[in-house]
């Protein structure tokens, strides 16, 4: 039981860490791929690499069982929202409407 339990508990912390390299990965490559020269290349093998550790990570936790594929699964949309929470823009940010917008009937 507790054998159980400390297996679920890893399977949900490696789904975390998987989606902590992805979305960390897709961050860093954003803010590179802005000032580069080929931001379509950036995209594209950083997505191959992503993608290629989550599948792999996925495919090696789950080892048959669905159920620490589900948990794993649940621990890297944990990430995502880790990640969004980290990285959201502050409220000085945001558009504002125009001044015609404002004034219009």
């Amino acid at each position: 039981m507790i054998n159980e339990t400390l297996t679920m508990v890893f399977v949900l912390a490696t789904g975390v860490w998987l989606g902590a390299i992805f979305f960390g990965g897709l961050w860093w490559t954003i803010r590179k791929s802005v000032s580069s020269k080929h931001p379509a290349l950036w995209f594209f093998c950083s997505l191959f690499l992503r993608m290629s550790i989550a599948l792999a990570g996925f495919y090696f936790i789950a080892r048959g069982h669905w159920e620490r594929l589900l948990l794993c699964l649940l621990g890297f949309v944990i990430a995502r929202l880790i990640m969004m929470w980290l990285t959201r823009s502050s409220g000085e940010n945001k558009i504002r409407p125009s001044q015609e917008a404002i004034h219009a009937p």
